[in-house]
């Protein structure tokens, strides 16, 4: 017989599973035909009763944040719960393939995604991220990836996999909310260790990195791995050349070590993308520019132009 949490939320099945918890699919049998994605938090078994207790207290605040985000491309938070000593988050349930899968699928047919639509996903993701960067205080996802994207059967995307959000406040600067830990290919290198510091230019990073996946195929390496070796982002001129050179910088420029040499945000991010598929206008009243080859041509011709000139003027002379 199916479980039923607080006679309200029948569990139908497990469709995720994390370090904290795991996600199962609901129906809420107050509102029949509704089905909603239930995220249990449970506290680590090594706390105390009392860290326990104010885990619990601090998922309970950051539960009532995150039901006040309303954002097409974010799963609604309904409602939060304490049960059995295991803190649950009511979330709309989102149908539908998460991009690893789509990506994984496109791959086994030895298919690449198509640029466009990965640069129309790109829009979405930003934007949804560039709502949450503009908060007060700001909301950091931390774990961007392409599982933690979904693609609805009706071609929508949603960011979802939302976690454990915790207050974060930096030293100097602002506060910011940051959810979830991060996963090693999207991962910028300040959220590293037990004291990360972040601020949205760690999901610019994960943003690059799911976007980089997303058209070459690979995962790129993790920046600690990056940092030791002293390379740069994926070489996607070599594995997938049909990228505009602009968005190819865009992304590296989003992937970069240090948060300084990022984009601030999301919102710039998005911007950046949009501008590098913008064709170049020509300069009114430039010159045209020749190809490489005709210039080449152009060369030999004026040589043979006044080779000529000079053998005549020589036949001249007594």
């Amino acid at each position: 017989m199916a479980r039923t949490l607080l006679g309200r939320y029948r569990l139908i099945a497990a469709i995720g599973q994390g370090g904290m918890g795991s996600v199962q699919l609901a129906e809420d049998r107050r509102l029949p035909g509704r089905q909603c994605a239930l995220k249990a938090h449970r506290p680590p078994a090594a706390q105390t009763p009392a860290e326990a207790r104010t885990d619990l207290d601090r998922f309970a605040q950051e539960a009532r944040l995150l039901a006040q985000l309303d954002h097409p491309a974010l799963p609604k938070v309904s409602d939060h719960f304490e049960h059995d000593g295991v803190g649950y988050l009511v979330m709309d349930y989102v149908p539908g393939q998460d991009l690893a899968a789509v990506l994984a699928d496109a791959l086994a047919r030895d298919r690449k995604l198509p640029v466009d639509a990965v640069l129309g996903w790109a829009d979405d993701l930003c934007g949804a991220l560039a709502y949450l960067h503009r908060l007060d205080p700001p909301v950091v996802h931390r774990d961007v990836k392409p599982a933690n994207v979904k693609l609805t059967p009706d071609g929508q995307l949603k960011l979802v996999d939302f976690g454990l959000a915790q207050r974060l406040a930096v030293a100097g600067g602002p506060t910011m909310t940051v959810i979830g830990g991060g996963s090693r290919a999207y991962q910028p290198l300040e959220q590293y260790g037990d004291a990360p510091v972040v601020d949205p230019r760690a999901d610019v990073y994960a943003a690059g990195a799911t976007l980089l996946h997303l058209l070459t195929g690979r995962a790129p390496e993790s920046a600690q791995e990056r940092f030791m070796r002293r390379t740069g982002p994926l070489d996607v001129a070599a594995l997938r050349p049909d990228v505009p050179p602009a968005v190819v910088e865009v992304l590296a420029a989003a992937m970069a070590l240090h948060p300084d040499d990022r984009p601030a945000d999301a919102a710039m991010l998005r911007a950046r993308l949009r501008q590098a598929q913008r064709p170049v206008p020509p300069v009114a009243g430039a010159p045209a520019v020749r190809p490489a080859a005709w210039r080449a041509d152009a060369a030999w011709l004026s040589a043979l132009i006044v080779l000529s000139i000079a053998a005549a003027w020589l036949s001249l002379l007594p």
